[in-house]
């Protein structure tokens, strides 16, 4: 700001106060935030045939006025630092569910619950179609590698309404494979089903839509539905064959709360 104003000064006081008067209708926008809390249905773990009830969150922030930027809730959460000309990334965080040998009644191998973390980007080809990446790298629990690319058709009315649609594609490292989907020759003869070492790529294709609906000024409501089907070495591995599924299915509801912080 200081390199700015030494040159705004040195083009006249005309040129500078306009300037000046920008910069501060900039600095004294409020901040609206908004904060999400329900509960969703998922799958127990990565290729499980069972459900389990997990907490649904989420949480936006919008400059004055603005609407809050479109992200839809089936993705890991995102905080934009770089928003310009349609693109945003920053970081981006998850916590993917863990699995013990009981909950596929055989001794494949313990995955304790994993904090993923990294980052994503987002592009938004028109107003109604975005597109989204995002990478994460396992801290602990499965260790590996995970990312996901998906497109979302959105319609929208500020935000009175939001709805969306759109396909992923889900991809990983062959340590994440392993981990879920792996059977290693100590586990082979504890289980009785054949060792299996599976690579990394696609290991997933998905289908996923959201609802965000704004009752009030303050109140709101959200919610997502998601189908999800494992494709190659994930498919093929004896786990999901013989103990759990292809086909995971997920959906959540929640209540949201916007309030303002006044600058």
């Amino acid at each position: 700001m200081n390199h700015r104003l030494i040159a705004l000064v040195g083009l006249g006081a005309a040129a500078s106060l306009p300037a000046w008067s920008a910069a501060f209708a900039q600095e004294s926008d409020d901040l609206r935030v908004r904060v999400g809390v329900g509960a969703q249905m998922r799958p127990e773990f990565v290729g499980a045939d069972g459900t389990e009830v997990a907490p649904l969150w989420d949480l936006d922030f919008a400059r004055g006025t603005n609407e809050f930027a479109f992200e839809a809730p089936d993705y890991s959460f995102g905080l934009p630092v770089v928003s310009a000309g349609g693109f945003s990334f920053g970081p981006a965080a998850n916590l993917a569910s863990g699995r013990q040998n009981s909950d596929v009644d055989a001794p494949v191998g313990r995955v304790p619950t994993t904090i993923e973390a990294g980052a994503f980007a987002s592009y938004h080809l028109t107003r109604s179609l975005q597109l989204r990446a995002e990478l994460l790298k396992g801290i602990g629990g499965h260790k590996g590698v995970v990312g996901e690319v998906g497109a979302d058709q959105v319609w929208r009315d500020g935000d009175r309404y939001v709805l969306s649609i759109g396909p992923r594609v889900l991809f990983s490292d062959g340590r994440y494979q392993r981990a879920y989907f792996g059977v290693s020759p100590a586990a082979a003869l504890a289980s009785e089903l054949p060792a299996y070492r599976p690579g990394g790529g696609i290991h997933g294709v998905a289908a996923a839509s959201g609802l965000s609906v704004q009752f009030t000024p303050r109140w709101g409501m959200f919610g997502f539905a998601r189908y999800e089907r494992l494709v190659g070495d994930a498919a093929k591995s004896p786990i999901v064959r013989e103990l759990g599924s292809r086909n995971q299915l997920s959906g959540g509801l929640g209540l949201n709360y916007t309030f303002t912080i006044r600058r």
